[in-house]
């Protein structure tokens, strides 16, 4: 730990570690409006199973929400309730997956950042909180990367593929990573 680290008040390094757990909670909310705006939009181009998982996507981005919220509370702060970003409407095909994929993409980033403040404070707690929500994000990359892919390399062949399939998640989604069962 550096010097200015150790010479910190708890409640000082507590202050870090709560703004940066409310600045994951903020790309949360962006994330939840985003995916469940594409969502309608897919759903209502009859692209059923690209909708349902998006549907998915953003109840794991709910999850991930509540569990800052949570830790938040835990530490003593307030969780945010303002997303960190407008949500991108009216996205066509060719955009929404390579966008989802860069937004993904710079979570993990960003939330590696986090995960060493939280480190730097000593807060092993909302470490591993991160560790395990980078894990389901890049799950996340990986899945908007390789539509993505499929929509370049095949386009409206994978797209005819897809269309008219069911937007049904079944009752209560559980979120995309449960439902593929990695969590």
């Amino acid at each position: 730990m550096e010097s200015a680290t150790l010479s910190a008040s708890k409640e000082e390094r507590r202050a870090k570690v709560i703004e940066v757990l409310n600045k994951a909670r903020a790309m949360e909310l962006h994330a939840i409006t985003q995916y469940m705006n594409q969502h309608y939009g897919l759903d209502d181009m009859d692209y059923g199973e690209l909708a349902a998982n998006q549907k998915l996507i953003a109840i794991d981005e709910m999850r991930h929400a509540e569990m800052f919220a949570e830790r938040i509370k835990e530490l003593g702060g307030e969780p945010t309730t303002d997303p960190a970003a407008k949500t991108q409407k009216n996205q066509d095909m060719e955009t929404i997956f390579t966008f989802d994929a860069d937004l993904e993409d710079n979570t993990v980033d960003v939330y590696n950042q986090f995960l060493l403040v939280c480190r730097e404070n000593g807060d092993s707690i909302s470490m591993k909180l991160f560790e395990q929500i980078i894990d389901e994000e890049q799950a996340h990359f990986s899945h908007f990367d390789n539509v993505a892919g499929h929509i370049k390399n095949l386009g409206n062949v994978y797209l005819s593929k897809i269309a008219g399939t069911s937007a049904s998640t079944g009752g209560f989604g559980k979120g995309f990573v449960i439902n593929q069962g990695a969590a």
